[in-house]
């Protein structure tokens, strides 16, 4: 059993390390944004690096980002994350700092990786601002760890592990939770009628090969993999919250819905498209929507501009009442429980006491043989994870 790039405590591939580890230094790991117009077409040529795909196609994917002057905002929300972090870090007297950096544009992931090693600080956690199992969301950062520790040559001296996914955490959970209520409650105040309200919970849809090899390959949860099993029971759980404090909402039709497609027509990814259903919600009775952005942590371009933008505008055109509830940002109970996952691999927390809302938790902290594979791709090197 193989962990390359690990810790001694995570070398054993236990699912769950219930040792504690001296981590020196926190790797917060982000997908990076463009901060100017001249930066749109050389980032997207970093997202989509080794696809060929032209300039001229990528221009069509690019005004998104020039509707916002060519800015998105996924950077300055990853500082104020940063800052936020190392706040309840300083006010829980725990002395570790943190180091960002990006897959795809500025500060870039080895400048972090060498700047902790410069530092003095070898043994890293690796937390990344995606919170579900899926190749692009949790595999894709650890072939990033393991590339950029060979590239820089500091795969000898420097390890890094990564925090457990949290999409079940119920400091991520609780933001989602209070969006909806709140979002539920305004509009029952404004005179909706609760069965002509439906929600949304919408997420980056990804291919369905990739969705089928989410999570474990011992893991039977379905055709969509860990990837929508997880989605689905925190919207459950998030729904569960709500009718238990909001009666009303008991009767308030929900499901699981995608966003965000960019492969070819002949590629099957994830459905429902958000828009696809609002589109004929009308025909089922409803008067109003709220889209909830279940997958994502802040309110970066694939919210601003394909809930805020193209959601809202499919919502207008079937006459609907439109809502759309916050994501956790740097909420404090987010913060917090980001914090707590940290402490969990610094004390090694017994898993019986990690806290999760959902059957599925608590996930794995060293993800398991064949976790996540990328179709297209094939495996490549990974950290945090039983080789292959």
């Amino acid at each position: 059993m193989s962990v390359p790039f690990s810790s001694a405590a995570a070398s054993t591939g236990a699912p769950h390390i219930e040792t504690p580890t001296a981590y020196d230094g926190i790797l917060l790991a982000g997908f990076g944004g463009p901060e100017g117009q001249d930066d749109v077409i050389p980032f997207l040529r970093n997202v989509t690096r080794g696809r060929g795909i032209p300039d001229e196609r990528l221009e069509e994917v690019a005004h998104h980002y020039r509707a916002f002057g060519g800015i998105s905002p996924i950077n300055a929300q990853n500082r104020a994350l940063k800052a936020a972090l190392e706040d309840e870090l300083a006010r829980r007297e725990i002395d570790i700092p943190i180091y960002w950096g990006n897959r795809n544009w500025a500060p870039y992931l080895n400048e972090a990786v060498q700047e902790a090693a410069d530092a003095g600080d070898h043994t890293l956690l690796g937390l990344a601002t995606s919170a579900y199992s899926s190749f692009s969301s949790c595999r894709q950062y650890r072939e990033d760890y393991a590339r950029v520790l060979t590239e820089t040559g500091l795969s000898d001296t420097v390890t890094i592990d990564k925090v457990r996914q949290f999409f079940d955490h119920p400091g991520f959970v609780a933001p989602f939770v209070d969006g909806v209520k709140a979002a539920v409650v305004q509009m029952l105040a404004d005179g909706e009628e609760a069965d002509g309200i439906r929600i949304l919970f919408s997420t980056h849809s990804v291919p369905m090969a990739d969705a089928e090899r989410s999570g474990p390959r011992d893991l039977d949860l379905g055709p969509g993999g860990a990837y929508a099993a997880q989605h689905e029971a925190v919207a459950a759980y998030v729904m569960s919250e709500v009718t238990s404090e909001v009666p009303a909402a008991a009767v308030i039709d929900w499901q699981l819905v995608y966003q965000s497609r960019s492969g070819p027509p002949t590629q099957p990814w994830l459905e429902p498209d958000v828009c696809d259903v609002i589109e004929e919600l009308p025909a089922t009775g409803a008067t109003a929507v709220i889209v909830v952005p279940l997958g994502f942590v802040s309110d970066h371009m694939e919210v601003m501009w394909d809930l805020d933008t193209e959601a809202m505008e499919a919502a207008a055109e079937a006459n609907l009442r439109f809502a759309r509830t916050p994501t956790p940002g740097t909420a404090p109970e987010y913060v917090a429980g980001l914090v707590d996952l940290i402490e969990e691999r610094l004390n090694g927390t017994p898993v019986a006491e990690r806290p999760h809302v959902t059957k599925l938790g608590p996930w794995f902290d060293v993800c398991r043989p064949g976790c996540c594979e990328n179709v297209r791709a094939g495996f490549k090197p990974a950290a945090a994870g039983i080789v292959p």
